[in-house]
């Protein structure tokens, strides 16, 4: 009866030394995705800059608009968190597509090298960004998904693992191809 007692007590030892690594080593995949999104995002507010000096460069730009973009960079660098941060970087994303669709109303703009240059940067900047969300959010799911389920849900309580925020768009329509309409520089 004694070894049944000391066989059920060490696998319950054994239980919660592999759940809660399990959970630690979630835990350090999310803070290691959310690494990787900063430095996809730093790279984007390093980017942004050049692109409105560009975009100065050129006769009949819109002061307006720079400055919203400016704005939004400035929101997006101070902004903590997986939450605060995507609504931010959606703000940046939304005003950065506008000084995409203004270089449509100005075809020397468009055609300027310097631009196209800044423009292929950030296209492939926001390749990288959306990837690295959607492993981070991948990951925060399993993260998730593994502290809600019994019975690990009672080691992650035991050792105060808590869920994880998403990486998401505020409003949906952040995310969508902006209209331009091609027949405006004509």
């Amino acid at each position: 009866m004694d070894l049944l007692v000391l066989v059920v007590l060490a696998a319950l030892v054994a239980f919660a030394i592999v759940t809660y690594n399990g959970l630690a080593r979630l835990r350090l995949l999310a803070d290691n995705a959310w690494a990787d999104i900063d430095v996809q995002l730093k790279r984007r507010h390093d980017l942004v800059p050049n692109l409105v000096a560009a975009v100065q460069g050129h006769a009949g730009y819109e002061k307006g608009t720079l400055e919203a973009v400016v704005s939004a960079r400035n929101r997006a660098i101070s902004a903590t968190g997986p939450a605060a941060s995507g609504a931010a970087e959606g703000a940046l994303a939304g005003s950065v597509r506008h000084i995409f669709a203004l270089a449509e109303a100005y075809p020397d703009l468009k055609a300027a090298r310097s631009f196209l240059t800044l423009q292929e940067g950030l296209t492939e900047i926001e390749d990288h960004i959306q990837n690295a969300r959607r492993y981070y959010n991948a990951v925060v799911r399993d993260f998730n998904t593994k502290i809600a389920q019994f019975p690990s849900n009672q080691i992650a309580g035991a050792f105060r693992f808590g869920p994880r925020e998403f990486f998401e768009l505020e409003d949906r329509s952040e995310g969508a191809v902006p209209d331009i309409d091609l027949e405006q520089g004509s």
